[in-house]
């Protein structure tokens, strides 16, 4: 490159340089100005309209071809100039790519010596100026009428040029505030050791920054582990009740639901993989022309192959896969029995006959009936109008993976009419997606962020705790939370009455709690009745305040009550364990020696320390996912659920992509982490609550069956 384009790279000076670019009259001198001001640094005019103005006063002469290099002289050395007594940072009005895309747009020209240089030249960012600003004409302006299709060209010369780059729009005050942002975000990125391009990455992704730097520091520093004080147990943190009380309680809810807004939240966007994991380990790894299924079972101890295979005809999609199996092969019934096994599971996979690995769990058949076959989506629906219902309204909401959409609603729309008037109930079906901004940064096991084979930093869904965001944007009085898979085949019945039951637990203890916050509001309360209060948060919500509440004023304490009982309120139900993997009830005492309920899985429990190990082993149930939510206070206003999380909580995981093992990050989790701030109440529900199908086998229990 010419000695005269030489730029001085960023590895001198030292600073932070970003590029102002775009067309004519798009405020790029106005931003790099108060840029400039705002922090405390220099900025580097515009060398071509200085040196244009000289050649217009003089000869009333315009620009041409010739002077395009002698502006890319003049530019670069007052850049280097500026670039030498800038202070962090350096704000460009403009810089070389600029004069190359003036040069090829008005003389279809560019000198080979300016094209290298405006490619070579290096900027930490550039903010692209919107058109959205009025045309001011002066001397060395035109073409006003051809802004939209200049400004395309210069977009798409950062775009072919891999620059990282955010269009700036809005007035003057709007670009300066977003602008600093950015420049602010974009250093604390560098000083993470993040590029410009991840930085563009992270941004338009919508991640917080401050979420990736927290993300990189649990991988590094590990997430503390929950302090378990005990299990909950029966009369100590979790609440039995008769059968008798049980249907009291849902009389309660039925009496006073008539005015509030129910709705039913659902995650639903797993795919079905996980659900035939052990059928697609037999399709890649039996050997079809050498081996035997039962040799394969016994070569693999695969016992459950053996059970599919011989529960095959109790499957709800049996005479389906059958069906279609027959059509195939003409001589089917003259096919040995493992060739018959074999391309059954064959089909049921493949994305070309029923793909059911493939497809969400949702909408998969997962019960029998004399006349029809039933899905979980039309499960959920009819116990949606069972218990999830006032005014003949009811509300159901899914969240689901984008790509699954159209299926869920092909699947609901044949279903839903016909049970609305079976009812006599109005069903409304809302959706919601994951947010993209939730997803967390993955890293390799030198805790440095993983790319993938672009180059490009690697993100992975946070895991159900992002769907507190979901939950967060329902507006509803009484929230029910069940899992997608834990259905039966009958018992709808008890079931409803179960879950009005819990929701009537949290109707009454509400009643209570915004009885006492209307009277602290209204400074009725005195020294008698912060003691019934005390009494209430620990008898009925299982609340132990510190004993530093003790050394408090009056006046202070109140204050502290207030804020303890205006949260959300969660009532779960608990079925007793009976070695299902997942999260349990435990008292848990947090970092400021608060001891609360939480939801807690094995593997926030530190398993090296052999008493912490022996009060998980101590637990009496399990958490069925099966809750009931007030997101509302006494007031009637949404709490934003997102402040009442335990961002310390979430968990890290191994996993493998692109063939390689990688760290990933997981939200704390929509019922633990998520949660951890909300009130909570146990309470014991009968296992018949508790039938979730995570493998395709237990389609074969009893619940699942006639």
């Amino acid at each position: 490159m010419e000695e005269n384009l030489r730029q001085l790279s960023n590895g001198v000076t030292k600073i932070i340089k970003i590029a102002l670019f775009g067309p004519e009259s798009t405020g790029k001198t106005t931003l790099a100005k108060q840029l400039a001001e705002y922090y405390k640094t220099e900025w580097v005019r515009e060398y071509a309209r200085e040196y244009l103005q000289e050649k217009w006063d003089a000869n009333q002469q315009i620009c041409d071809v010739n002077d395009m290099l002698p502006i890319a002289y003049g530019q670069t050395k007052l850049e280097n100039e500026s670039a030498l007594i800038a202070n962090n940072y350096l704000f460009c009005d403009t810089n070389l790519l600029v004069t190359k895309v003036f040069s090829e747009v008005y003389y279809d020209y560019c000198d080979p010596l300016l094209d290298q240089a405006a490619r070579e030249h290096e900027y930490d960012f550039f903010f692209l100026t919107d058109i959205d600003v009025p045309w001011e004409k002066d001397d060395l302006r035109d073409r006003p009428e051809e802004r939209e299709s200049v400004f395309a060209i210069f977009k798409q010369s950062l775009i072919d040029n891999k620059k990282p780059f955010v269009i700036l729009s809005g007035d003057k005050k709007l670009r300066l505030k977003k602008a600093v942002a950015i420049v602010n975000d974009l250093t604390k990125a560098k000083e993470m050791g993040l590029s410009s391009l991840d930085f563009i990455q992270i941004y338009e992704k919508g991640v917080s920054l401050k979420n990736i730097q927290q993300q990189l520091g649990f991988f590094r520093n590990g997430i503390t582990k929950s302090n378990l004080v005990g299990p909950a147990t029966l009369f100590n943190g979790i609440l039995k009740l008769s059968e008798n009380d049980f249907r009291i309680k849902a009389d309660y809810f039925d009496e006073n639901k008539s005015s509030l807004k129910m709705e039913k939240f659902v995650p639903a966007s797993g795919a079905a993989t996980r659900m035939f994991k052990f059928l697609i380990a037999f399709l890649n790894e039996f050997d079809f022309e050498n081996e035997s299924i039962n040799a394969y079972i016994n070569r693999k101890k695969d016992t459950e192959l053996s059970v599919f295979i011989v529960g095959l005809e109790k499957f709800p999609f049996f005479k389906a896969v059958d069906k279609k199996l027959r059509e195939e092969f003409i001589d089917f019934e003259l096919l040995h029995r493992d060739y018959k096994n074999y391309y059954f599971i064959k089909l049921l996979l493949s994305p070309d006959y029923f793909g059911f690995s493939n497809k969400p769990k949702a909408i998969l058949p997962f019960h029998r009936y004399k006349t029809h076959i039933v899905t979980p989506v039309e499960q959920h629906l009819n116990e949606c109008v069972h218990y999830a219902n006032s005014n003949s309204k009811s509300n159901l909401h899914f969240t689901v993976t984008e790509s699954h959409l159209a299926q869920f609603k092909k699947t609901i729309s044949a279903f839903k009419g016909k049970l609305e008037k079976k009812s006599g109930i109005a069903i409304h079906v809302s959706y919601s997606c994951q947010n993209e901004n939730t997803d967390t940064l993955a890293v390799d096991f030198e805790n440095n962020p993983f790319r993938d084979e672009n180059g490009k930093l690697f993100f992975r869904p946070g895991g159900h705790g992002a769907l507190i965001e979901n939950l967060n944007n329902l507006d509803a009085d009484i929230i029910f939370i069940k899992n997608i898979d834990n259905v039966i085949r009958n018992n709808i019945e008890k079931i409803a009455l179960y879950k009005k039951a819990l929701a009537g637990i949290l109707l009454g203890l509400q009643q209570q709690v915004f009885k006492y916050l209307h009277a602290i509001d209204a400074e009725e309360i005195q020294q008698e009745e912060s003691e019934e209060i005390l009494l209430f948060l620990q008898e009925k919500l299982n609340i132990r305040v510190s004993n530093s509440f003790y050394e408090l004023s009056f006046e202070n304490k109140i204050i502290e009550i207030r804020t303890i009982l205006n949260r959300p309120m969660r009532v779960c139900g608990m079925v007793k364990n009976e070695g299902e993997a997942g999260g349990g009830p435990f008292w848990v005492k947090d970092e400021k020696g608060s001891i609360t309920l939480q939801i807690v899985e094995s593997s926030q429990v530190d398993l090296s320390d052999d008493n912490q190990r022996g009060i998980l082993n101590a637990s009496t149930h399990f958490n069925p996912v099966d809750l009931v939510c007030g997101i509302k206070n006494y007031k009637k206003e949404k709490f934003d659920l997102t402040k009442f999380v335990d961002h310390n909580s979430g968990f890290v995981v191994e996993k493998t992509t692109f063939g390689r093992a990688i760290k990933s990050y997981e939200l704390p989790g929509l019922w633990n982490g998520a949660m951890s701030k909300w009130m909570t109440v146990f309470v014991q529900v009968p296992l018949l609550a508790f039938n979730p199908v995570k493998t395709v086998n237990d389609l074969l229990k009893p619940a699942h069956q006639l």
